[in-house]
């Protein structure tokens, strides 16, 4: 097959690739809701989404490589990831409630949360994208799974469009939050949103120690 008949062949499988991660990543998560955060906040919005895309970019190349097939033969680790996990979900859901109970400030960033180190919050958005289990059965075991099955160049097709599905997605997310910002100039519209995180990490929490 000559490269110009190729490209079709690929460009089906990179479309593959971008379609299947975009239905996975979308879903309402704690790294969706701090990356929406820090995008309405417009605070190192570049390096949060950054961090988010890399890691995605990373976990996809090594399931499309064969990590997903040594994961599965690891579920201790994904139990410790899940408890861990679960604890750290947990009191970031605490602390969005006392957020919401804290009132105004949330679009000053000369506030605490606001002049938050770019370490602290690298540290945050790290663990939020890491001690989630699902992220590893998303990225490395079902992507994984899905592109190890095309032979190469395909699988690496498949595994470029999943990246850029997930790139696309915080540029979107990070970016496109400040279009809300005018929503946000009312402190009831944070202390809803802050209520609504808390309820997403409570039950995140919840299902992974229940094994949801």
């Amino acid at each position: 097959m000559s490269w110009a008949e190729s490209l079709p062949v690929f460009g089906s499988t990179y479309a593959s690739g971008f379609g299947l991660c975009a239905s996975l990543i979308v879903a309402i998560g704690a790294q969706n809701a701090y990356v929406l955060r820090q995008g309405l906040k417009r605070v190192h919005v570049g390096m949060v989404v950054a961090i988010c895309a890399s890691i995605d970019i990373v976990l996809i190349a090594a399931g499309v490589a064969g990590m997903g097939a040594l994961m599965t033969r690891m579920p201790a680790l994904l139990v410790v990831v899940k408890y861990v996990g679960a604890l750290f979900v947990f009191l970031y859901g605490l602390r969005a409630l006392y957020s919401a109970w804290k009132g105004p400030g949330h679009l000053d960033t000369s506030d605490r949360d606001g002049a938050q180190s770019a370490g602290g919050m690298a540290g945050t958005i790290v663990a939020l994208s890491l001690l989630n289990p699902h992220v590893y059965l998303d990225t490395v075991v079902l992507l994984g799974a899905v592109g190890g099955r095309h032979p190469w160049p395909a699988n690496l097709w498949f595994a470029l469009g999943a990246m850029s599905a997930s790139l696309v997605w915080f540029c979107a997310l990070g970016y496109g939050a400040r279009l809300l910002r005018p929503v946000f100039e009312k402190d009831v519209a944070w202390r809803v949103l802050d209520v609504l995180i808390a309820c997403v990490m409570g039950w995140i929490a919840l299902m992974l120690v229940s094994g949801g």
